[in-house]
Order: structure tokens, then C-alpha cells, then sequence
């Protein structure tokens, strides 16, 4: 069973910054993909960052690259979103996952099988 568990969600002013945490149980995740994803009220799921097995290859929407820094450390099972110069759009229940066994960077959520239950990032204005 593999069990996701994100944290530091929170709310903060326009410009600020946060970091995410999520803790990962079971022995799969140095093997497999994460992934960051969020959605906002009334929109679909999208992804803000995708990052390899290893941690050396990243990947990021247009929309937030510049301000978010996915990285992971496998020995503690935890991978982590840095948030800055974050913006009232950035506002959003935002989910950890955990990918199906493949052999590329991927940003499709079809892609990703296993989810955390979301934490709630509210950015004033």
C-alpha cells in the first residue's frame, strides 16, 4: 500500500513563498516518478512539476517556471515544492503523486497512479 501524505499548505500574500512537503510510504518511491499537481476551484487538475527517479531532471508548466523547485530525497522518502513570487493564481488544493512504472518524465496525470489528499495554498492579493 502506498500512502501520501502532503503538508505546508497555507495562506500567504501575493509575492511570498511556501514549501510543500510530501511523505511517501512503501519502498517503491526511489524507483518510480513524482509529481506536483493542483486544482483550483472550477478547473481541471494540472501539473506544476514532474522530477525523475533520480532527481536529476525536472519538469515545469510555463506558468510556474522561475518560481517552483520540485526536489526529492529518496532517503527520507519526501519530495518537496518550493514556492515563490507566488501569485493570487497560484491559489489551488494542491496533490503529490506517485507515477506507474515508466521510463520517461512524464507530466500526463493519467501517468500517475497514486495520490495524496491535497493541501489548500491561498494566495491573497
Amino acid at each position: 500500500q502506498v500512502q501520501l501524505v502532503e503538508s505546508g499548505g497555507g495562506l500567504v500574500q501575493a509575492g511570498g513563498s511556501l514549501s510543500l512537503s510530501c511523505a511517501v510510504s512503501g519502498r517503491i518511491f526511489s524507483s518510480l516518478i513524482m509529481g506536483w499537481f493542483r486544482q483550483a476551484p472550477g478547473k481541471e487538475r494540472q501539473i506544476v512539476a514532474a522530477i525523475s527517479r533520480t532527481g536529476d531532471s525536472t519538469a515545469y508548466p510555463d506558468s510556474v517556471k522561475g518560481r517552483f523547485t520540485i526536489s526529492r530525497d529518496n532517503a527520507k522518502n519526501t519530495v518537496n515544492l518550493q514556492m515563490n513570487s507566488l501569485k493570487p493564481e497560484d491559489t489551488a488544493v494542491y496533490y503529490c503523486a506517485v507515477s506507474r512504472s515508466i521510463p520517461y518524465l512524464s507530466t500526463k496525470e493519467s501517468d500517475y497512479i497514486y495520490w495524496g489528499r491535497g493541501t489548500q495554498v491561498t494566495v491573497s492579493s
